[in-house]
């Protein structure tokens, strides 16, 4: 796959939150990826992270083709912080179409080796910022009688993938049901809301963060161990849940919501 993500106008006139929007080192993280490629496709996109910083690479990407995107610091853990985030992103484009929930993180640990606290802010982290978002924007959605929201979660929420890590699996298995809730209560109100499933990508989280975690440093050894349970024989990254999450927010899904899309190689399907 090309490094340049194609141009399209599937969301021309559409403003996008991505939450997340910054990446822990170089290359396509997934919110890096969702926001090159939304923006890359007409949309204006209301980039959010709480660390600025993290979004230079993004930013830059889409400032290259002439896309429009708008950044903003916000800790999507905080009720009060993302009211604010969002009622910015109103104030600066007058609409919210699409939401894309894209903050999360995990942390080794069973259901005795993981502290409480460590639970509570895997909890927080990965689940509550879905709340909240959404939360403050489906009334906005909702007076505008139309919206997409795509929640990442992962196929630790659907499978065991091979790490003792019960609150972020118990915490994307959330984010998935809490989709579906979702959709169900507000699709007569013309808001879809569906679910990505990545699946082990090669994004730059591997490098920077669980290699250290799982492989004590060692990439090769743990980059091996993924692709072994990969039947289509090769990784994918960001941008690959980006193409799912594109397909989930442009009209062209519009009789689709309360559901996944899978974004693993197969993974999930196997057996062993």
């Amino acid at each position: 796959m090309t490094d340049t993500l194609p141009t399209s106008d599937r969301l021309k006139g559409k403003v996008a939150i991505v939450t997340g929007a910054g990446c822990v080192g170089a290359g396509w993280g997934n919110g890096r990826a969702v926001a090159v490629l939304f923006a890359s496709s007409g949309a204006k996109v209301f980039a959010v992270d709480r660390n600025l910083d993290a979004m230079e690479e993004t930013l830059g990407r889409i400032r290259e083709f002439g896309g429009e995107v708008t950044p903003y610091a916000c800790d999507v853990t905080d009720s009060t912080a993302v009211a604010a985030m969002v009622a910015a992103c109103k104030e600066t484009y007058g609409q919210v179409d699409i939401l894309v929930n894209n903050v999360g993180g995990s942390a080794a640990g069973g259901a005795v080796a993981l502290t409480e606290d460590k639970f509570d802010a895997q909890i927080a982290l990965n689940l509550k910022s879905v709340f909240l978002t959404c939360k403050h924007v489906l009334p906005i959605m909702e007076a505008q009688g139309s919206g997409s929201i795509i929640n990442t979660a992962s196929t630790s929420g659907i499978r065991f993938t091979g790490s003792a890590q019960v609150a972020y699996a118990a915490s994307k298995a959330g984010v998935i049901h809490l989709s579906k809730v979702t959709a169900v209560e507000y699709a007569p109100k013309g808001i879809r809301v569906n679910t990505v499933i990545p699946g082990q990508l090669h994004t730059p989280m591997v490098e920077v963060r669980l290699a250290g975690q799982r492989t004590g440093g060692d990439v090769s050894k743990l980059l091996d161990s993924r692709l072994a349970r990969i039947p289509l024989g090769f990784m994918g990254d960001g941008r690959d849940t980006a193409f799912a999450a594109l397909y989930l927010a442009s009209d062209e899904s519009r009789f689709v919501t309360g559901t996944e899309i899978v974004v693993d190689g197969g993974m999930s399907a196997r057996c062993d």
